[in-house]
């Protein structure tokens, strides 16, 4: 929206020194409804400036969040409105005077007119400022969900009365795991076991072949073909 910097100058002026208002003469700007704390997006807002001095017209003008004041709308004693750019007309505002007060209406109140609205009253060529009525959105806050922690008595926590219940693909992946590892190391020990017998029969074997030979003794020599045989049993045990 455009603004005059003369006129912006003089509101600014008027806003920030208080002895430039003029404390004699007391003016009200407020929402007409006075039930309302917050506008709603897209809501017909219409706003009052009440004055009870004689006056030549009035003012409407918006501070925004960042301070920057824009220019809206002339109400001549009349009831003739001059909108920004000396518009007749604007497509976002109506204004007009009913009785001693000058009203402006915001058709849809949108995000762009959130501020401050302060009405301007000039009165034998001096200025003054009514108080700020505000208009924002309700700020929306969320909070974060909390976790109760648990009551205690004598020392004693509370238990849950309602303890969880195993997830059962749990269980069952569980199962599984453990019936695997049976099939798995139970072989596996098997063979480990058959080696260590292969290896105790062949030291055996190996001390008879140093004791001599065994074709001399007949009873080394039974040895001898009884240890190779249950050998040839255990390797083929562990190959199988």
């Amino acid at each position: 929206m455009a603004r005059s910097p003369a006129l912006l100058l003089i509101l600014t002026l008027g806003l920030c020194c208080p002895g430039v208002r003029g404390q004699r003469h007391k003016m009200t700007a407020r929402f007409r409804d006075r039930s309302i704390t917050h506008p709603q997006v897209g809501q017909r807002l219409e706003l009052e400036c009440l004055t009870i001095k004689e006056d030549s017209g009035a003012f409407w003008i918006r501070q925004d969040k960042g301070g920057n004041l824009h220019f809206i709308v002339f109400i001549s004693s009349l009831s003739r409105s001059t909108f920004d750019g000396n518009e007749k007309k604007s497509t976002r505002f109506e204004a007009r005077k009913d009785g001693s007060s000058y009203r402006l209406i915001v058709k849809s109140f949108m995000r762009e007119d959130e501020g401050n609205y302060f009405c301007v009253v000039n009165s034998n060529q001096v200025l003054y400022f009514s108080s700020g009525q505000p208009a924002f959105f309700p700020v929306l806050t969320t909070a974060a969900p909390t976790a109760p922690a648990p009551t205690t008595q004598h020392g004693i926590t509370e238990k849950d009365p309602c303890p969880m219940t195993p997830d059962p693909e749990t269980s069952k992946k569980k199962e599984m795991n453990f019936f695997c590892e049976i099939f798995i190391w139970v072989p596996l020990a098997a063979a480990c076991l058959l080696l260590l017998l292969a290896l105790a029969v062949t030291i055996a074997l190996c001390q008879n072949l140093r004791t001599g030979s065994p074709t001399r003794n007949p009873s080394r020599q039974a040895d001898t073909y009884e240890h190779l045989h249950l050998l040839d049993h255990l390797l083929g045990a562990v190959t199988a």
